[in-house]
């Protein structure tokens, strides 16, 4: 197969829905000789910031001289992005590898030719307590998290940053035994799926706690806390918490972190204190320490780009005696929940302080949506409600009445795409675009010199109805 052919059988398993279980990623790992038996993790749940903690923690051990894997989800652009080691995305030729090698080991579950991408109201839908059509046939998640397995075990990595898709407990990166366990927050998000209160949903993150395995989190809501602190003394593993106060520890309190937001320094903190707990088998040195932290990435979350804003005829013929050139300023960040539409909100006036921004706002419609519009319409300028490239997509023309509710002085207005809205807002001292990692994806491609990419790989990121 090409890679577009991988891409597109890859995007038919969606036919299988979303499935919490751990089954089917057991059984696909035995065919392909479990791999994860070869590799060292580091397993990270939670709400918010498990993205932000494992880029932290990749950046801190590449810096140690360790050969890292790094496997996270969603992607913004492309696929590759899911599978890395050293930062350097896996290629399309072994994407395409490793597709094939699997399904041709796992051929009793996985379909032999790609089947008919279903239509979105033709998703199957499944819940961890019934699953019997399909059940043999793995999902794209399942999948992807063997074919990541694969590839760091055939580069022989050190070290695996291993992020959960969702929940932990029956997610399925869960079948590996790391060498800590990290939860970085709790709050309310994919409810369908992981309950609808706090403590159901620690339950579920928690459940990544492995007999005597460190665990370290962020985690400050009481009920959560309480849950991961249960669980850790039942399985005789210690506990470390991270509090605000660490953001202030050395050597965070003379570093400033490439990544943007107080709460950046939380997940910072969190990723030292993990560094801190592994010292004895994976041990960092303080200039290393230094040297990963100052030089981490990770796009999309408080990612600020500047291009230049296109002159007029006029102005490029007085350029040579004109203003230095002009470039405008765009703030991308996921904020994808309540609880990180406030931490936006907060890095807003904690970075740039005093500026009402252009808001270009696009969100999907699972996530409590009137919430995120009531947090950050207040400080916008202007706001464009714009529909997410997705199955899941909320009506703008819903944001935008629920952001008037609270923009009392913004025009909000819905535009038909994140391009129309982007040449609407180059008059802006600052542009905001969130809501969403699908519609910063989406801005990014456009960002990215050459246009938009051909194949929409961000599709992959959708998965079925809840059950």
């Amino acid at each position: 197969m090409t890679y577009l052919e991988t891409i597109e059988f890859l995007y038919s398993l969606r036919l299988f829905g979303l499935k919490l279980g751990l089954e089917n990623t057991r059984r696909l790992a035995a065919q392909a000789g479990n791999p994860q038996d070869r590799l060292r993790f580091i397993h990270i749940a939670g709400t918010n910031g498990k993205g932000s903690v494992a880029a932290l923690l990749e950046s801190l051990y590449r810096a140690a001289g360790l050969r890292v894997g790094l496997y996270t989800s969603p992607h913004l652009v492309t696929f590759r992005e899911r599978i890395q080691v050293n930062r350097q995305m896996i290629r399309e030729a072994d994407v395409v590898r490793l597709a094939a090698e699997l399904r041709r080991q796992g051929s009793a579950g996985v379909p032999s030719a790609s089947p008919v991408p279903p239509a979105p109201s033709d998703l199957q839908q499944h819940s961890p307590a019934s699953r019997s059509e399909g059940d043999a046939c793995p999902t794209f998640f399942e999948f992807v998290t063997v074919m990541a397995l694969q590839y760091f075990a055939e580069q022989s990595c050190d070290l695996v940053i291993w992020e959960t898709g969702m929940g932990g407990r029956l997610d399925a990166t869960n079948i590996v035994t790391p060498l800590a366990s990290v939860i970085t927050n709790i709050d309310l998000d994919h409810q369908p799926w992981l309950g609808h209160d706090f403590r159901s949903i620690a339950i579920e993150k928690a459940g990544i706690i492995k007999p005597h395995i460190p665990v370290i989190t962020a985690t400050a809501e009481p009920e959560a806390l309480a849950v991961i602190q249960e669980t850790a003394l039942a399985c005789g593993s210690a506990l470390t918490l991270v509090t605000p106060a660490h953001t202030t520890h050395p050597p965070l309190d003379t570093i400033r972190l490439p990544l943007l937001g107080w709460h950046q320094r939380l997940n910072a903190a969190t990723a030292l204190a993990t560094v801190h707990a592994l010292q004895p088998a994976l041990p960092v040195s303080e200039p290393a320490i230094r040297r990963g932290l100052e030089t981490v990435q990770w796009a999309g979350r408080l990612q600020l780009v500047e291009r230049p804003i296109a002159r007029t005829a006029d102005q490029d013929l007085g350029a040579m005696s004109g203003p230095p050139e002009r470039r405008r300023r765009i703030l991308l960040d996921g904020a994808h929940n309540p609880a990180g539409a406030a931490m936006l909100r907060a890095a807003l006036e904690e970075e740039f302080g005093g500026v009402r921004p252009a808001l270009i706002l696009g969100i999907l419609g699972d996530k409590d949506w009137t919430v995120m519009c009531e947090v950050l319409a207040p400080v916008a300028a202007e706001i464009f409600c714009v529909r997410v490239k997705s199955d899941r997509s909320a009506d703008p023309h819903q944001l935008a009445e629920a952001c008037r509710k609270t923009a009392h002085t913004a025009q909000v207005t819905v535009v038909d795409s994140v391009g129309q809205a982007l040449e609407q807002t180059t008059g802006a001292a600052l542009t905001v675009v969130a809501g969403s990692l699908y519609l910063i994806g989406e801005t990014l491609d456009r960002l990215t010199p050459g246009g938009p990419s051909v194949a929409d790989e961000r599709i992959l990121n959708e998965y079925g109805a809840p059950p």
